[in-house]
């Protein structure tokens, strides 16, 4: 059985002043949900004050991006040796770090080898355009992320990496793909590369996370399918209303 995960990714919101007042307002409902893995993905400025409200919690923490290399004269950058100090996640090729940022097939591969390599836990993002699904390429470009995203990647097991597909057309737009649509990608195209790439045993064991639009509504919805291990949640992460129901949906 692959445990759930949940994990809130903030994006570029609150202040630290604002990531304390909603970790506060998140841990007793967090806490409760004990059987689902729980991570706060807060802006780098927040790290540390929401790593420190969390300590003594199960809920774990993860940075929203980070640099590959491990020091040097990278301006602005952030590196796994700093993440690691404080977080035990992070997201990796988020399309919004793809589509704004220049983030490429081949960056986001040495981020992944650079996480494995400090003993920090991926969580790998894939995922089509909306002219992509129209044109029926979903698989061709799923299954390309996955290739050069995990090439040359070596795993013991399936347990220190995660991936996350997010259709780029349902990333904050409130149209989620639907749970069986998710379903398949992940069955028929994310775990076939995860077999090819490694073996059967670390596909079956690598949890897959769907995002895109997840909300309360939903949530149950994408938890009932077989494939779907859990959610990297956007908007509704950033209200504790919202991102607790979606937790207590995963257990």
């Amino acid at each position: 059985m692959r445990k759930p995960i949940v994990a809130g990714n903030w994006k570029m919101n609150k202040t630290v002043a604002e990531s304390r007042q909603l970790v506060a307002e998140l841990v007793p409902g967090l806490q409760a949900v004990d059987s689902v893995e729980r991570v706060l993905c807060p802006p780098f400025t927040s790290l540390m004050a929401v790593a420190a409200m969390l300590e003594g919690t199960e809920i774990r923490l993860g940075a929203q991006d980070m640099y590959w290399e491990a020091s040097g004269a990278y301006t602005g950058e952030v590196s796994p040796l700093m993440v690691k100090e404080l977080c035990q996640y992070v997201i990796i090729g988020h399309s919004e770090r793809r589509t704004y940022f220049g983030e490429t097939d081949e960056t986001v591969n040495r981020k992944v080898k650079a996480a494995l390599a400090h003993g920090l836990l991926p969580i790998m993002c894939v995922g089509e355009t909306l002219a992509e699904n129209e044109t029926g390429r979903t698989a061709e470009v799923v299954s390309r992320q996955m290739r050069a995203g995990l090439a040359g990647v070596e795993l013991k097991d399936g347990k220190s990496l995660y991936i996350a597909y997010e259709p780029v057309w349902a990333i904050g737009t409130g149209r989620a793909a639907t749970a069986d649509g998710a379903n398949k990608v992940i069955a028929e195209v994310i775990r076939l590369a995860l077999a090819t790439l490694f073996n059967p045993q670390i596909s079956q064991e690598v949890r897959v996370l769907y995002g895109g639009s997840v909300s309360g509504k939903n949530a149950a919805d994408l938890f009932t399918m077989p494939d779907i291990d859990g959610a990297l949640v956007g908007g509704a992460s950033l209200k504790a209303e919202e991102f607790i129901p979606i937790t207590r949906a995963a257990a």
